[in-house]
């Protein structure tokens, strides 16, 4: 009787299967790994790629099945392919970094986010029961509170592009104090500046390298030049008051002070700041308005200063190499006027005296003594993206009431407006080349 009880007890024991605790169930991977990810208090490697407007933590809710019906109801979820799944391609976006540093920095952190959401989409498609509930209008989705535009407009290589434009653009002339990889050995012509920044250097040292090798280092040794603070020095970049940024007060800012010697003081980089280049750029320059309007493009991105798409610049400017004078500017505008030049090309369906709406180009500029304005022209991303040969209308604004004293970001609007000029251009490249127009035949249409 024993043989045969132990004989049927191990029979029964093979026909019934052990009921065991699921191993690796959507469930586990979500406790795991993917809600350590929504407790942590430091930011998603999101940081990678966007200073600002998204974290991974926004497509998270407290619950697995509840987060993966969101990220189904938004389509970042692929059911037939869950490792091709859009949630999954985010996370990796940070791959296509063109900066190795920061991707390099964040590479340890995005493996184990897309590890532990790779693993717990995959799990999840795999449950027939989770993978096939329908989702509809009310099912409760997580996602970023900014718009797609704003999350767009805060990514890294938006901002970096704009940098390019608006400030890499202009480092020459910074040339060669700030920008050692401007300096050519090979180039007899660059003997005496090399000289120059050495002594330099030694008396300053390496702070004085503000533009590095390449945009990329450059913004961001200057994004966290302006995290620190000092009492010795403002910050290279004013988030909170760009036009109080090193970046444009150096360069706008005269020699020391002599003192009861007549030597030439140490420069300053608190106010007033004194700069021992001297004057490099006006604050009248369109090249200023570039530089503060990116400083506060970038101040808003960080401090999520954008509510609502309607508040997003359109950030299409496109420095050129064309220059517009403009003579026999009438008296009574007074010699330091500021002056913005608008150039819209004739419209496309060939209708006589008929212009676009829109400009193509911009310029900025003060009435000097002899009556003359100057300006280098910025493109405004506007087809055609290139100024050819041909017949351009110029609409001229003048500032009367301060308005861009004030406010170095504002353009012109009606009320300023003076009249337009009708030019044959060729616009050729450089100051000695210029586009240089009469306006004695001023009209005043609307």
């Amino acid at each position: 009787m024993y043989t045969f009880s132990r004989f049927m007890l191990l029979a029964l024991a093979i026909a019934i299967p052990t009921v065991t605790r699921a191993e690796n169930s959507p469930m586990e991977i979500f406790e795991q790994r993917i809600m350590p990810i929504f407790r942590s208090p430091n930011p998603s490697s999101c940081v990678q790629c966007h200073l600002a407007s998204v974290d991974l933590k926004n497509y998270i809710l407290p619950s697995h099945e509840a987060t993966f019906l969101s990220l189904k109801s938004q389509g970042l979820i692929n059911l037939d392919s869950p490792r091709k799944s859009k949630i999954l391609t985010l996370i990796q976006m940070g791959d296509q970094d063109s900066d190795p540093l920061a991707k390099r920095i964040h590479e340890k952190q995005r493996l184990a986010e897309l590890g532990a959401f790779q693993a717990w989409v995959v799990a999840c498609c795999a449950d027939p029961d989770l993978a096939g509930q329908k989702v509809d209008a009310n099912t409760q989705t997580a996602q970023p509170a900014s718009a797609n535009e704003i999350i767009r407009h805060a990514r890294k290589d938006r901002i970096l592009d704009s940098f390019v434009r608006n400030v890499w653009s202009q480092r020459m002339r910074c040339f060669p104090c700030h920008t050692p990889g401007e300096i050519d050995s090979t180039n007899p012509k660059h003997k005496k500046p090399a000289e120059n920044y050495a002594k330099l250097l030694k008396t300053h040292g390496a702070r004085i390298n503000f533009f590095k090798k390449t945009p990329e280092q450059t913004m961001r040794s200057m994004i966290a030049n302006s995290r620190k603070s000092s009492a010795k020095a403002l910050p290279l970049l004013n988030f909170k008051d760009p036009e109080q940024s090193l970046l444009v007060l150096k360069p706008t800012s005269k020699l020391p002070p002599k003192n009861a010697q007549g030597q030439i003081g140490p420069p300053s980089s608190t106010s007033p700041v004194s700069h021992m280049g001297g004057l490099k750029m006006h604050v009248d320059d369109m090249s200023y308005k570039a530089i503060v309007n990116w400083i506060t493009d970038l101040g808003k991105v960080m401090t999520e200063g954008y509510q609502t798409t309607a508040d997003l610049p359109s950030d299409t400017w496109i420095p050129t190499m064309k220059v517009l004078r403009l003579k026999d500017i009438p008296e009574a505008w007074a010699p330091g006027s500021l002056v913005q030049l608008f150039i819209h090309t004739p419209t496309r369906d060939g209708t006589v005296n008929a212009w676009t709406s829109n400009p193509i180009a911009f310029t900025q500029g003060i009435v000097t003594p002899r009556r003359i304005v100057n300006g280098p022209l910025t493109m405004l991303g506007i087809e055609p993206a290139e100024l050819l040969p041909g017949t351009y209308r110029v609409r001229i604004f003048v500032d009367a009431k301060g308005k861009i004293r004030t406010n170095s970001a504002a353009i012109l609007d009606a009320s300023d407006y003076q009249g337009s000029l009708d030019i044959e251009a060729e616009w050729k490249d450089g100051f000695p080349q210029a586009e240089f127009h009469s306006v004695k035949q001023l009209q005043t249409e609307p």
